[in-house]
Protein backbone atom coordinates (compact mmCIF):
# COMPACT_ATOMS: atom_id res chain seq x y z
CA UNK A 1 0.00 0.00 0.00
CA UNK A 2 1.63 3.34 -0.83
CA UNK A 3 2.24 5.72 1.65
CA UNK A 4 0.15 9.04 1.91
CA UNK A 5 1.77 11.87 0.78
CA UNK A 6 2.71 14.96 2.52
CA UNK A 7 0.66 18.16 1.75
CA UNK A 8 1.31 22.00 2.15
CA UNK A 9 -0.45 23.08 5.13
CA UNK A 10 -0.53 26.03 3.13
CA UNK A 11 -1.98 24.69 -0.36
CA UNK A 12 -5.79 25.26 1.28
CA UNK A 13 -5.09 29.14 2.24
CA UNK A 14 -3.56 29.50 -1.37
CA UNK A 15 -6.40 27.88 -3.07
CA UNK A 16 -8.74 30.26 -1.71
CA UNK A 17 -6.26 33.17 -3.04
CA UNK A 18 -6.43 31.99 -6.27
CA UNK A 19 -10.22 32.01 -6.18
CA UNK A 20 -10.70 34.72 -4.74
CA UNK A 21 -8.34 37.21 -6.88
CA UNK A 22 -10.02 36.03 -10.25
CA UNK A 23 -10.23 39.15 -13.14
CA UNK A 24 -11.65 38.28 -15.54
CA UNK A 25 -10.93 39.71 -19.36
CA UNK A 26 -13.35 40.49 -22.58
CA UNK A 27 -11.67 37.91 -24.99
CA UNK A 28 -13.02 37.90 -28.51
CA UNK A 29 -16.53 38.79 -26.52
CA UNK A 30 -16.00 35.96 -24.32
CA UNK A 31 -15.24 36.55 -20.28
CA UNK A 32 -11.82 34.86 -19.83
CA UNK A 33 -9.72 34.58 -16.12
CA UNK A 34 -6.62 37.01 -16.25
CA UNK A 35 -3.66 34.49 -14.76
CA UNK A 36 -4.61 34.88 -11.24
CA UNK A 37 -0.80 33.96 -9.98
CA UNK A 38 2.73 35.04 -12.78
CA UNK A 39 5.79 33.70 -10.96
CA UNK A 40 8.80 34.98 -11.89
CA UNK A 41 12.17 32.94 -12.09
CA UNK A 42 14.50 35.81 -11.78
CA UNK A 43 17.48 34.37 -12.27
CA UNK A 44 19.29 31.19 -12.94
CA UNK A 45 21.14 30.44 -9.43
CA UNK A 46 20.53 28.77 -6.01
CA UNK A 47 22.72 28.62 -3.29
CA UNK A 48 21.13 24.90 -2.74
CA UNK A 49 20.58 21.82 -4.01
CA UNK A 50 18.36 19.90 -2.38
CA UNK A 51 18.15 16.27 -2.61
CA UNK A 52 14.58 16.98 -3.61
CA UNK A 53 15.51 19.32 -6.27
CA UNK A 54 16.32 18.73 -10.20
CA UNK A 55 19.50 20.88 -8.90
CA UNK A 56 21.23 18.02 -7.01
CA UNK A 57 21.38 16.09 -9.83
CA UNK A 58 25.01 16.15 -11.37
CA UNK A 59 24.26 17.82 -15.07
CA UNK A 60 22.04 20.75 -13.63
CA UNK A 61 23.79 23.58 -14.85
CA UNK A 62 23.64 26.66 -12.30
CA UNK A 63 24.02 30.20 -14.42
CA UNK A 64 24.26 33.46 -12.32
CA UNK A 65 21.95 35.48 -15.19
CA UNK A 66 19.25 37.49 -13.70
CA UNK A 67 16.29 39.26 -14.94
CA UNK A 68 16.47 42.49 -16.84
CA UNK A 69 15.05 45.43 -15.17
CA UNK A 70 13.82 46.37 -19.19
CA UNK A 71 12.01 42.68 -19.41
CA UNK A 72 10.87 43.12 -15.63
CA UNK A 73 9.28 46.34 -16.43
CA UNK A 74 7.67 45.81 -19.44
CA UNK A 75 5.67 43.23 -17.63
CA UNK A 76 4.67 45.37 -15.00
CA UNK A 77 3.76 47.85 -17.82
CA UNK A 78 1.43 45.58 -19.80
CA UNK A 79 -0.19 44.30 -15.97
CA UNK A 80 -0.56 47.62 -15.13
CA UNK A 81 -3.00 48.25 -18.31
CA UNK A 82 -4.64 45.38 -17.45
CA UNK A 83 -5.23 46.68 -13.57
CA UNK A 84 -3.77 43.58 -12.14
CA UNK A 85 -4.79 42.96 -9.01
CA UNK A 86 -3.51 39.49 -8.98
CA UNK A 87 -0.56 37.59 -7.34
CA UNK A 88 3.27 38.39 -8.04
CA UNK A 89 5.43 35.72 -6.83
CA UNK A 90 9.34 35.71 -6.86
CA UNK A 91 10.16 31.83 -6.65
CA UNK A 92 10.50 29.62 -9.40
CA UNK A 93 13.59 27.61 -10.34
CA UNK A 94 15.81 29.74 -7.98
CA UNK A 95 16.75 32.15 -4.61
CA UNK A 96 15.17 35.13 -5.12
CA UNK A 97 17.23 36.51 -2.47
CA UNK A 98 20.72 36.20 -4.30
CA UNK A 99 19.28 38.89 -6.68
CA UNK A 100 21.05 41.78 -5.31
CA UNK A 101 18.13 44.16 -7.67
CA UNK A 102 15.54 41.82 -5.79
CA UNK A 103 14.62 45.04 -3.76
CA UNK A 104 14.47 47.56 -7.00
CA UNK A 105 12.17 44.91 -8.48
CA UNK A 106 9.68 44.85 -5.87
CA UNK A 107 9.58 48.66 -5.56
CA UNK A 108 8.82 48.74 -9.50
CA UNK A 109 5.88 45.91 -9.06
CA UNK A 110 4.48 48.37 -6.02
CA UNK A 111 4.95 51.04 -8.05
CA UNK A 112 3.29 50.43 -11.30
CA UNK A 113 0.33 47.40 -9.37
CA UNK A 114 -0.70 48.80 -6.00
CA UNK A 115 -3.33 46.76 -5.77
CA UNK A 116 -1.59 43.71 -6.60
CA UNK A 117 -0.25 40.80 -3.78
CA UNK A 118 3.60 40.55 -4.06
CA UNK A 119 4.87 37.20 -2.52
CA UNK A 120 8.69 35.98 -2.25
CA UNK A 121 10.04 32.15 -1.78
CA UNK A 122 12.95 32.21 -0.51
CA UNK A 123 15.07 28.81 1.69
CA UNK A 124 16.08 31.97 4.16
CA UNK A 125 19.68 31.45 3.89
CA UNK A 126 20.52 34.70 2.87
CA UNK A 127 18.14 36.70 5.16
CA UNK A 128 18.82 39.18 7.93
CA UNK A 129 16.75 41.69 9.57
CA UNK A 130 18.13 44.72 7.85
CA UNK A 131 17.77 42.75 4.41
CA UNK A 132 13.88 41.74 5.76
CA UNK A 133 12.52 44.79 6.81
CA UNK A 134 14.06 46.31 2.87
CA UNK A 135 11.37 43.91 1.61
CA UNK A 136 8.79 44.62 2.90
CA UNK A 137 9.79 48.80 3.17
CA UNK A 138 9.61 48.01 -1.29
CA UNK A 139 6.40 46.68 -0.90
CA UNK A 140 6.10 43.00 -0.61
CA UNK A 141 3.41 41.40 0.87
CA UNK A 142 3.67 38.60 1.98
CA UNK A 143 7.40 36.34 2.64
CA UNK A 144 6.96 32.34 2.43
CA UNK A 145 10.70 30.59 4.20
CA UNK A 146 11.43 27.12 3.56
CA UNK A 147 13.65 25.97 7.01
CA UNK A 148 15.70 22.58 5.81
CA UNK A 149 18.58 22.55 8.59
CA UNK A 150 15.88 21.90 11.33
CA UNK A 151 13.95 23.11 14.32
CA UNK A 152 16.40 25.44 15.75
CA UNK A 153 16.75 26.86 12.41
CA UNK A 154 13.50 27.13 12.42
CA UNK A 155 12.93 28.95 15.21
CA UNK A 156 15.27 31.58 14.34
CA UNK A 157 13.57 32.27 11.33
CA UNK A 158 10.67 32.50 13.67
CA UNK A 159 11.63 35.28 15.64
CA UNK A 160 14.00 36.90 13.00
CA UNK A 161 10.22 37.85 11.40
CA UNK A 162 8.52 38.78 14.89
CA UNK A 163 11.90 41.15 15.20
CA UNK A 164 10.99 42.65 12.02
CA UNK A 165 7.50 43.39 13.38
CA UNK A 166 6.10 41.28 10.57
CA UNK A 167 2.24 39.92 11.89
CA UNK A 168 0.87 36.33 11.00
CA UNK A 169 -0.27 37.34 7.33
CA UNK A 170 3.22 38.60 6.20
CA UNK A 171 5.44 35.38 6.68
CA UNK A 172 4.99 31.84 6.79
CA UNK A 173 7.92 29.19 7.89
CA UNK A 174 7.96 25.85 6.23
CA UNK A 175 9.54 23.07 8.19
CA UNK A 176 11.85 21.07 5.15
CA UNK A 177 14.06 19.14 7.50
CA UNK A 178 11.38 16.16 7.80
CA UNK A 179 12.74 12.62 7.22
CA UNK A 180 12.54 10.98 3.47
CA UNK A 181 9.57 8.65 5.31
CA UNK A 182 8.06 12.08 5.74
CA UNK A 183 8.56 13.29 2.45
CA UNK A 184 10.67 16.02 3.43
CA UNK A 185 8.02 18.48 4.94
CA UNK A 186 7.24 18.86 1.02
CA UNK A 187 4.42 18.30 -1.45
CA UNK A 188 7.01 16.21 -3.61
CA UNK A 189 6.91 15.78 -7.57
CA UNK A 190 8.78 14.34 -9.90
CA UNK A 191 8.91 18.12 -11.66
CA UNK A 192 7.40 16.92 -14.50
CA UNK A 193 9.78 13.65 -15.21
CA UNK A 194 13.33 15.52 -13.96
CA UNK A 195 14.42 13.73 -10.60
CA UNK A 196 15.38 9.98 -12.16
CA UNK A 197 19.06 11.70 -12.13
CA UNK A 198 18.53 13.52 -8.63
CA UNK A 199 20.10 12.97 -5.51
CA UNK A 200 16.42 11.55 -4.39
CA UNK A 201 15.20 9.90 -7.15
CA UNK A 202 11.43 9.69 -8.39
CA UNK A 203 11.03 7.74 -11.60
CA UNK A 204 9.11 9.24 -14.80
CA UNK A 205 5.99 7.95 -15.09
CA UNK A 206 5.76 5.25 -17.55
CA UNK A 207 1.75 5.59 -17.94
CA UNK A 208 0.00 9.59 -17.99
CA UNK A 209 -1.93 10.13 -15.42
CA UNK A 210 -5.72 10.79 -16.22
CA UNK A 211 -6.42 13.48 -14.16
CA UNK A 212 -7.18 16.78 -14.98
CA UNK A 213 -4.19 19.60 -14.31
CA UNK A 214 -5.95 23.81 -13.43
CA UNK A 215 -2.18 25.12 -13.39
CA UNK A 216 -2.00 26.18 -16.68
CA UNK A 217 -5.43 28.07 -16.04
CA UNK A 218 -4.25 29.88 -13.25
CA UNK A 219 -0.51 30.53 -13.51
CA UNK A 220 1.56 32.38 -15.81
CA UNK A 221 5.59 31.33 -15.69
CA UNK A 222 8.00 34.29 -16.62
CA UNK A 223 12.05 32.84 -16.32
CA UNK A 224 14.85 35.38 -16.33
CA UNK A 225 15.53 35.08 -20.22
CA UNK A 226 11.71 35.74 -20.88
CA UNK A 227 10.38 32.55 -21.49
CA UNK A 228 7.15 31.56 -20.71
CA UNK A 229 6.37 27.81 -19.61
CA UNK A 230 3.27 26.03 -19.03
CA UNK A 231 3.94 25.58 -15.69
CA UNK A 232 6.19 25.91 -13.10
CA UNK A 233 6.81 21.96 -12.17
CA UNK A 234 8.56 21.51 -15.90
CA UNK A 235 12.09 22.43 -14.82
CA UNK A 236 13.04 20.87 -18.48
CA UNK A 237 11.36 23.75 -20.04
CA UNK A 238 10.00 21.20 -22.44
CA UNK A 239 7.13 23.53 -23.23
CA UNK A 240 7.98 27.07 -24.56
CA UNK A 241 4.83 28.92 -25.07
CA UNK A 242 6.46 32.76 -25.35
CA UNK A 243 9.13 34.96 -25.63
CA UNK A 244 7.88 37.92 -22.85
CA UNK A 245 10.81 40.14 -24.51
CA UNK A 246 9.14 40.36 -27.97
CA UNK A 247 5.37 39.10 -27.41
CA UNK A 248 2.82 40.40 -25.22
CA UNK A 249 1.42 39.27 -21.83
CA UNK A 250 -2.16 38.70 -23.61
CA UNK A 251 -1.17 37.50 -26.89
CA UNK A 252 0.61 34.26 -25.26
CA UNK A 253 -1.83 34.11 -22.12
CA UNK A 254 -4.56 33.84 -25.09
CA UNK A 255 -2.53 31.82 -27.53
CA UNK A 256 -3.95 28.61 -29.53
CA UNK A 257 -1.37 26.13 -27.92
CA UNK A 258 -2.26 27.61 -24.04
CA UNK A 259 -5.42 27.41 -24.88
CA UNK A 260 -5.25 23.87 -26.67
CA UNK A 261 -3.20 22.78 -23.47
CA UNK A 262 -5.67 23.97 -21.07
CA UNK A 263 -8.56 21.89 -22.78
CA UNK A 264 -6.66 18.84 -23.25
CA UNK A 265 -5.28 19.32 -19.31
CA UNK A 266 -8.75 20.30 -17.89
CA UNK A 267 -10.24 16.90 -19.62
CA UNK A 268 -7.59 14.80 -18.53
CA UNK A 269 -5.78 14.08 -21.46
CA UNK A 270 -1.89 14.46 -20.36
CA UNK A 271 -0.42 12.55 -23.52
CA UNK A 272 2.11 15.06 -24.44
CA UNK A 273 5.45 16.05 -23.48
CA UNK A 274 6.36 16.39 -19.94
CA UNK A 275 3.01 16.49 -18.21
CA UNK A 276 3.18 12.46 -19.84
CA UNK A 277 5.68 11.75 -17.17
CA UNK A 278 4.69 14.50 -14.63
CA UNK A 279 2.77 13.04 -11.28
CA UNK A 280 1.66 16.34 -10.19
CA UNK A 281 -1.99 15.99 -9.10
CA UNK A 282 -2.81 19.66 -10.52
CA UNK A 283 -6.40 19.99 -9.30
CA UNK A 284 -5.29 21.49 -5.39
CA UNK A 285 -6.34 25.10 -6.83
CA UNK A 286 -7.68 26.93 -9.96
CA UNK A 287 -11.12 24.56 -10.98
CA UNK A 288 -12.75 27.80 -10.73
CA UNK A 289 -10.02 29.29 -13.68
CA UNK A 290 -10.43 25.93 -15.24
CA UNK A 291 -14.38 26.42 -15.74
CA UNK A 292 -13.66 30.04 -17.90
CA UNK A 293 -12.04 28.09 -20.10
CA UNK A 294 -14.34 25.14 -20.22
Amino acid sequence: MNKEKFLDPNLKNKSKTVEDKIQLFDHQGISLPLPTEIEISESGTCNRSCSFCPRSAADFVDKKDFISNSLHEKLCIELKELNYRGTIRYSGFVEPMLDKNIYNLIKMVRSYLPKSNIEMVTNGDPLNLKRLKKLFENGLNKILISSYDGKEESQKLEDLCISANLNEKQYIVRHRYYSEEQDFGITLSNRSGLMTNAEFKIDALKEPLKKPCYIPSYTFFLDYQGDVLMCPHDWGKKVILGDLNKEKLLDIWFSKRFMGIRTMLNKSNRNFKPCNVCDVEGTFMGEKNSKYFN
